[in-house]
């Protein structure tokens, strides 16, 4: 029987986290009691910072982003990243529970503006929005609701340095995404 629906591979590139951002970001959303009925926290290994959401895309066209995600982050940094208020996402209807990312000195725009070129010059993507720097800590329970709940507790204080960026196949399962790293490229 042929396969109905978009054929490929679901992909985005992301900026690693730090494992002590991961366990404090994890912690905090596991410590909101008011929120654990609406929302499913993402597993700590899994959170990240998106710079550029791909989409379904050709497998044929893995290693030409690969090469823009290595050209991209070679020789780059991104540091003094600062982790901000709790946000809703989107705003209309939230359906992500997220963590704005501050950027202290300006790298993280400078290399988001490097990857974006590097991938429209590699197979032509250009982003359908402009960069609102976050991590997402949380899914809603589809069960929720419209209405998100409860305020979330402010976040905790944290600043760091990205250690890479990361092409990233994600595969979405009953149980949540699955991410596998195609390109990694450890930042300065």
């Amino acid at each position: 029987m042929p396969r109905s629906g978009p054929v490929g591979v679901r992909l985005f590139v992301a900026l690693e986290l730090p494992a002590a951002v991961r366990r404090g970001l994890g912690g905090w959303v596991r410590g909101q009691r008011a929120l654990r009925t609406t929302v499913r926290p993402v597993p700590e290994e899994q959170l990240h910072l998106t710079l550029a959401f791909l989409g379904e895309r050709p497998a044929a066209e893995i290693e030409p982003l690969a090469g823009a995600v290595a050209l991209a982050g070679t020789d780059r940094s991104c540091l003094d990243l600062e982790t901000g208020a709790p946000i809703w996402l989107p705003p209309r209807r939230p359906r992500a529970l997220a963590i704005e990312v501050h950027d202290l000195r300006g790298d993280l725009a400078e290399l988001h503006r490097s990857l974006t070129d590097a991938l429209a010059d590699a197979v032509g993507w250009r982003p359908d929005r402009r960069l609102r720097p976050h991590v997402t800590v949380g899914r809603r329970r589809p069960e929720a609701g419209p209405d998100p709940g409860a305020a979330p507790d402010p976040t905790p204080d944290l600043r760091f340095d990205a250690p890479a960026l990361a092409l990233v196949r994600s595969t979405l399962r009953p149980s949540g995404a699955e991410h596998q790293v195609l390109e990694r490229v450890p930042l300065a």
